[in-house]
Formats: C-alpha cells, structure tokens, sequence
C-alpha cells in the first residue's frame, strides 16, 4: 500500500447466518423455509462433504481464517462490508422469499472479529425477518458498537451515511442503498412512517441525479465518499450500459469508489476518471460450500480488496486484490492455480472497461487502466 495514502478494506456480502450460525457458540433457531432444505445444519453437511469436518462451536474468528492475518497486516485505515444477515431472534419469516438468513445477536463476536466501520446493510436479507427483525438488527448492531448505513426505523435514517473520521483528518464518508435488481422487494423502502432499507428503483439518469444532488449536498470537500449499492443478479459476468452510466454519474458527482455487490463471485471492475469502480465484490463469507449448480463461476474463490486512495483527491493510488478460498467454512489462502484462474476471469471481463488484472508479484493480483482519467 502507498505511503501517506487512504486504505480502504471494501468486501462483498458477508453472511454469517444459516451455517455458520450453526457452528459458532450460540447458534439459532436453524429451522428453514426452502425448498430443498429445511434444517440450517445441512449446510454445514455440505460442506464438510465438499471439505473436510468443520468443528463446532468453533471461535468466532473461524469463519475470517487467513483473512484476518492478512488485514492485521495490511492495517486499513477503514474497513466496509456488505452485512447480507438479519441478526435477530426476532420476527416471522417474510413472505414470497426463497431464502431467509438469520444470526443470533450472541454470535457478533464473529461479526466484531474483522472490525468493520461500516456495515452496509441496503441488500435483499436485512430484513428477512420484517419490520421487527430489523429493528432487533439494528439494536443488536448499535449495541455492538457497529456502525451501519442503508437501513434504518424511517426514510431518513436508512440514508443517512455513516462518516468515518480519519486520524489525519477529513472522514471516509459511506451511502448505503440496494436496488431491486439484487432481489430487494419495492415494498422493503424505507418511508417516514415506515422502517426499512434505502432502495433506487433502476439505475436511470433521473436516479442517478438526485444521488448526485444527495453526495454533494452532504460530503465535504476533504470527504473520501464510499457509494454502496447492492446490485445486479447472483450471477454471471455482464454489466448493462445503464449500470456503467449510473456509475460514472456517481463518480462525476464526487463518488470516490463505487462499491458493488450482490452477485456471489466477482464481477468486472473499473478505472473511471482515476476512481474504482467495483461492479461485484463477490461473497466474502458464507455457507455455499457443497452447493452444486454454479462450479463454472468457482464461488468457493473470494477476494479481499484493499484500495489505496490519494488524501485529499480520492484518486486511486493502489489496489490490491488478496485472493482467499472458502473450505471447511473458512477462508484460506487460494493457491497458486487459484489465484491465476481469478486473473484471467477479472482480466478478460474488465477489457470491456479498458481494465488490465495482472499478478501483484506478492501473491495479490492488482489493476491498472490503460490512460489516467482526466481530473474531476
């Protein structure tokens, strides 16, 4: 990472209900509404059968594995995660989903282990026990000490961004919202009478613009702003124009890293005007070992991404791309093989974008754009 540069941790969706609930010391409730399943140990019996014998209870660190070494050393100076879980004892299970997560409130020392900042909650789970697993959520979190953006008990507390203050000065600034593209349902919308996430209904201009007017009449000039939008399907690699043109207006807006997710394995990436733009982080942490399906987009592989960013500009100085695995309900260091099937695929999806993913030389892949953006 530079020296005298902003690092930011931002990681994809981070679910530790269902499974991983299961093996952590005070697991939940682990009855399911799904078609397949019904019990949540089940997952765990995948992948103990794709990986190995998974201990239970284990710590609460178990899950992160060689992520948190990694981090530790690395030392961002703010972390942000996509927190794809209800955490909550509370509230009956919402109606017309496939798939509801849930983590018992006992169990964020998991959660607190990676240290996040900021945990965006705008995604299509947060409330998979309604209005009053929410709120058990949002309490659950507070009393945590965590931070959140993206949801909240009216209209405008879920967009309200969370501001992380710097040790050198200025704050990391963080928006929070999902879209329906990502499974949100229109009727989890925060109103001023009604609690819920902060939800865009389309990528359009119209949208696009009154987020621009939002970013600057709230960031600051010395502001590093964080957008992170919970977007786009689960899988597969495209990203439509009207994704594209929503970025860039964010980015021209005073948008200084656009932080995808909501599609389980990494998606394309982008340089913009000398910004990031993450179109999917990918899954960081979850239970999905063992599910069969989807092997051609090795879910199993998952990246920590840290971005350098200059003080004072927000132009992106350095990025580096830490390559982890998913076995035995843990992440490991991907290997070798690993890491270069995740280059070819990042580097061939971002060539649309004029995005060249190459070996970082320290086991980490990085990204570079051919030209540097014009200034902003």
């Amino acid at each position: 990472m530079r020296e005298g540069a902003v690092t930011l941790f931002v990681a994809g969706d981070v679910m530790l209900g269902r499974g991983v609930d299961q093996i952590l010391p005070h697991p939940g409730d682990p009855a399911l509404h799904e078609e397949y399943l019904h019990d949540a140990r089940d997952y765990v019996a995948l992948a103990e059968a794709a990986g190995g014998p998974v201990p239970a209870p284990v710590d609460p660190t178990w899950p992160w594995g060689e992520a948190l070494p990694v981090l530790d050393r690395a030392a961002p100076d703010v972390r942000v995660i996509n927190l794809e879980t209800a955490v909550t004892r509370a509230g009956d299970f919402a109606p017309g989903k496939a798939v509801h997560y849930r983590m018992h409130p006992d169990n964020l020392p998991c959660l607190a282990a990676a240290r996040p900042d900021v945990c965006a909650l705008a995604n299509n789970h947060v409330l998979d026990f309604g209005p009053s697993g929410l709120t058990e959520t949002l309490d659950s979190l507070a009393g945590a000490g965590l931070t959140t953006a993206g949801a909240g008990r009216d209209e405008a507390a879920a967009w309200r961004p969370a501001a992380v203050p710097l040790r050198t000065g200025g704050r990391v600034l963080v928006l929070s919202f999902g879209m329906p593209s990502s499974g949100i349902p229109h009727s989890w919308a925060a109103t001023p009478e009604r609690s819920g996430v902060a939800l865009v209904a389309a990528p359009s201009p119209a949208h696009a613009a009154a987020l621009a007017d939002r970013i600057r009449r709230t960031a600051r000039p010395d502001d590093i702003v964080v957008v992170s939008v919970h977007w786009g399907p689960n899988w597969g690699y495209g990203v439509t124009r009207d994704e594209v043109r929503f970025a860039h207006a964010l980015v021209d807006a005073g948008a200084d890293v656009v932080h995808g997710h909501s599609s389980h394995h990494p998606r394309p990436l982008e340089i913009y005007r000398g910004r990031l733009v993450l179109y999917g982080c990918g899954d960081l942490v979850d239970d999905y070992e063992g599910i069969s399906g989807y092997a051609r987009y090795r879910d199993d592989l998952r990246l920590l991404h840290l971005v350098s960013l200059e003080p004072g500009t927000g132009r992106l100085t350095d990025l580096r791309m830490v390559p982890l695995r998913a076995r035995r309900m843990r992440l490991e260091h991907a290997s070798r093989k690993d890491t270069e099937w995740l280059r070819t695929v990042l580097d061939r999806c971002g060539r649309a974008f004029g995005t060249r993913v190459e070996h970082a030389g320290d086991g980490t892949l990085t990204a570079r754009a051919p030209h540097p953006g014009p200034p902003r």
